[in-house]
């Protein structure tokens, strides 16, 4: 019989919204959040807290209800991915009440990076930049569901993009995964013709829509291409305690491999005895 374990495993938490939660579906035929499982298989646990609809000020009001102060034997938290401004962003409608402004967005960001819960796992910290938008897009479905207009534009999601890449500057130790870069990268990359000094891929000003369609589909969510880059972004930082190691396959785990089991010599010692 294997011996209980005497830690919890530890975690690897995504905090954000819709565009974590969404890291679970498997329905495209590629998830996040299971390649980013597979990658640390028995070292870490892979914790999945997106929220839809959520703003940075519901994720400060929920905070010590997802997360637990460090505690003898368990869960200690090694790595914070955090993504939040998709619906901060959001302008402000008779019909959507998300918008955050941009100066109290950057301050909610801070705040989640220095709360006395999360500083006292000391883990390491990822801020990554909500994606590009499809106004284009996103107008049409938003009429369609009743908005007046547009609840999200081009221009403001940029701007809380931008918002990300300056707090993480801010704060040493914290790294920067640029989401919004490298997918609006990809966008460009595949529309052909397209001028990137102009008006950006999903504007109305410009116009076009380009690969975007393709990026994200209902103009603000990613498909299963968008989180292959995503994870893609995130994969080499995880992982440096074993890589390169001699067993680096097996190194790290929380429990050993079975060929090295410490009560594998006590069952053997046991099945010789009853020869």
């Amino acid at each position: 019989m294997l011996p209980p374990s005497q830690n919890s495993y530890p975690q690897i938490v995504l905090f954000g919204d819709s565009l974590f939660q969404g890291t679970a579906d498997v329905s495209g035929g590629f998830s996040f959040q299971a390649a980013l499982q597979t990658q640390v298989l028995r070292r870490f646990d892979v914790i999945n807290r997106g929220f839809s609809g959520y703003n940075t000020s519901n994720a400060l009001s929920i905070l010590p209800q997802v997360f637990s102060p460090p505690t003898p034997g368990g869960p200690e938290l090694k790595y914070l991915f955090i993504l939040f401004g998709a619906n901060d962003a959001a302008v402000p409608l008779p019909t959507n009440f998300q918008h955050v402004p941009l100066d109290k967005y950057k301050e909610n960001l801070a705040r989640i990076i220095n709360h006395p819960i999360i500083t006292a796992h000391k883990p390491k910290i990822f801020l990554v930049t909500p994606p590009p938008l499809d106004e284009i897009r996103v107008t049409v479905l938003d009429r369609a569901n009743g908005h007046p207009s547009a609840a999200r534009r081009t221009k403001v999601s940029a701007a809380y993009s931008e918002a990300v890449r300056q707090v993480a500057a801010e704060h040493p130790g914290v790294t920067l995964i640029d989401l919004h870069k490298a997918l609006m990268d990809r966008a460009i990359e595949m529309t052909p013709g397209f001028d990137p000094k102009g008006p950006a891929l999903g504007d109305p000003e410009g116009g076009v829509r380009g690969y975007l369609e393709h990026l994200l589909p209902d103009g603000l969510h990613l498909s299963t291409e968008s989180y292959r880059i995503f994870y893609d972004l995130v994969r080499p930082h995880i992982g440096s305690e074993w890589a390169g190691t001699k067993d680096e396959d097996r190194v790290g785990y929380v429990l050993p491999d079975w060929r090295n089991a410490p009560w594998l010599e006590e069952d053997q010692h046991l099945r010789g005895k009853s020869l």
